[in-house]
């Protein structure tokens, strides 16, 4: 066979048995799925917790996934499952605070002070969003799925999904300002 397999194909391994097959189809998604769970689960180490669960248990239930359909979303909602379920067990979190002590260190340390900035501004502003928000900007945004997939993927309907997203920008913009980025030509939020 020349090139490379598709989902499908590898679904299909998976399902016969093929551990390898599997973890091909893993590692094509594993980004997204690391981004979706990311936005339920805002600590990376929880997001990459959820991530191992819900591959784990998609392993563990590939027969039940339906060849008729797209691995990616089948893969996608597994995860989404993993990451509210982790997200239940870790309602109360501590921190540690930095001692004021603490330095950063490195030639950039201005850079990354910014940078780190910036990111816990729009970190802070998506975790603001309801969690339905997050997901759909997530997956549409940064994932490049459909409206009907991600409508699927949530059970809800396509407008709701169009209107989740519409709200989740126009929130996204209010909270960041220019940082988000300007309308989209013919936009009329």
């Amino acid at each position: 066979m020349s090139g490379v397999e598709t989902d499908e194909v590898l679904a299909a391994r998976a399902r016969a048995g093929d551990a390898d097959a599997f973890g091909l189809l893993v590692e094509r998604h594993i980004t997204g799925l690391r981004r979706l769970a990311r936005s339920v689960l805002p600590e990376p180490e929880d997001a990459d917790d959820a991530v191992q669960d819900g591959c784990l248990a998609a392993w563990r239930n590939v027969s039940a996934y339906d060849p008729a359909r797209p691995v990616r979303p089948w893969l996608a909602r597994v995860v989404l499952n993993a990451a509210r379920d982790l997200r239940r067990k870790r309602r109360v979190r501590t921190t540690e605070e930095l001692p004021e002590t603490a330095t950063s260190r490195g030639p950039d340390a201005f850079d990354l002070v910014v940078t780190a900035e910036i990111r816990a501004r729009f970190a802070a502003a998506v975790e603001a969003l309801p969690e339905r928000q997050r997901v759909a900007v997530t997956l549409f945004d940064l994932e490049g799925y459909a409206h009907a997939e991600i409508a699927a993927l949530l059970g809800v309907p396509d407008g709701t999904v169009r209107s989740d997203l519409f709200h989740a920008r126009r929130a996204l913009r209010a909270a960041l300002g220019p940082a988000y980025g300007p309308r989209p030509e013919g936009s009329h939020e």
